[in-house]
């Protein structure tokens, strides 16, 4: 729309035309500035409108797509109206200042396009997340992985394309990038490395967001709170955060106990040698304990036997496995099992064996013999 235009619609409004005849071009901005208050205006209340029919709908998508749009939309609209304004005023008093007007506007477009896709970006990430907008969410480090990749295509795209208006040479960026990134690369090897340590842990997924992990080779053993490409935070059980560089992953063996499907029970029960006759009717009542335990796989690696003859106690074998992996509970089963264990041999008339030592004494000296003391166990 040129100001003639403008003028012969203000004039069809009302306006007088006597209006224009001084200082046109500050008319000129006065209007441009006014209607770019009003279309921004429009554009709220248009945006506003929207967002309460997509609350209603059952598409999780236009929520994240108006969600990201509207800020970047309503500056939009201001930056073309503000260059449009100060290109007026560069026609009217050739000021040096406003030959900068066309960068400035192609760099800020570029810009609020890389912020809303940006910010949908961003915004897909969570909603990929969230069992109320899709029906099979993505763990945390895949929609991670996933919203990385897309914010750090985008940011690099809009960097080349910002160059470009800006008068430089893409592809003498892209030669000189190529010949310092062998430089770089040297320089920051132990950086790259946990780039790389991190990539490999998006792709092989040896645990994830959530995750108990624990390394054999290494002091690392915590809960999983966040994989960043250079570090990951691992949170003790002692509440302290412990960062670990990505690239140690790829060097050290490492447990995940989140991944287990069952938990063990391994214990050695020790009853009495006066008990030996019971011990055949204990172990076949544990093991039916156990085997009609509500808790406990039947399906599973079972075994009660008697193990060893030890030096005070004759030991029976307990190895079984829970159905359940949760720590709290496991531990609940575990000690209702071995107060079962313990019922079982009480009513068997046996009982659990504590470390004893027998004294035999083959002659007494002839005092004691007279006195009448006789020998006696000692505990």
């Amino acid at each position: 729309m040129n100001f003639s235009s403008l003028q012969e619609w203000l004039v069809n409004l009302g306006v007088p035309s006597g209006v224009f005849t001084y200082n046109t071009w500050v008319y000129q901005v006065f209007m441009v500035v006014f209607l770019t208050l009003l279309v921004s205006y429009t554009v709220g209340l248009v945006f506003n409108r929207l967002g309460r029919f997509a609350e209603k709908s059952n598409n999780p998508w236009d929520d994240v797509f108006l969600e990201s749009a509207r800020k970047p939309l309503k500056i939009l609209i201001w930056l073309l109206g503000i260059s449009w304004a100060a290109r007026i005023t560069h026609t009217a008093n050739n000021a040096e200042i406003f030959e900068f007007i066309d960068p400035v506007r192609r760099v800020g477009v570029i810009v609020l396009i890389t912020w809303f896709l940006f910010g949908l970006a961003k915004r897909f990430e969570l909603a990929l997340q969230s069992p109320d907008r899709v029906k099979e969410p993505l763990d945390a480090t895949t929609a991670s992985a996933i919203g990385k990749l897309l914010r750090a295509s985008i940011v690099i795209t809009a960097a080349l394309v910002i160059l470009q208006n800006l008068g430089f040479s893409i592809s003498g960026v892209l030669a000189f990038g190529g010949v310092g990134g062998i430089a770089v690369g040297f320089a920051a090897k132990d950086l790259l490395a946990n780039f790389f340590g991190g990539l490999t842990v998006y792709m092989d997924r040896p645990f994830v967001v959530g995750d108990w992990v624990r390394s054999p080779d290494k002091n690392i053993e915590g809960t999983v709170e966040h994989i960043g490409w250079r570090l990951t935070r691992i949170r003790t059980f002692d509440k302290r955060p412990l960062y670990v560089p990505n690239a140690t992953f790829s060097t050290i063996s490492l447990e995940n106990p989140s991944r287990m499907t069952h938990r063990r029970i391994q214990e050695t029960i020790g009853v009495r040698y006066e008990d030996l006759q019971q011990v055949r009717s204990i172990v076949d009542a544990v093991k039916r304990m156990l085997i009609e335990h509500a808790e406990i796989d039947d399906n599973q690696t079972l075994i009660v036997n008697l193990n060893q003859f030890a030096d005070s106690s004759v030991n029976l074998m307990v190895y079984t496995f829970t159905k359940t992996t949760i720590w709290v509970k496991y531990h609940e089963v575990k000690q209702d099992v071995l107060l079962k264990i313990a019922e079982i041999i009480e009513q068997h008339g046996a009982e659990i064996a504590f470390p004893t030592t027998t004294l035999h004494v083959a002659s007494l000296p002839e005092q004691f013999a007279q006195a009448g003391v006789q020998p006696v166990q000692q505990p």
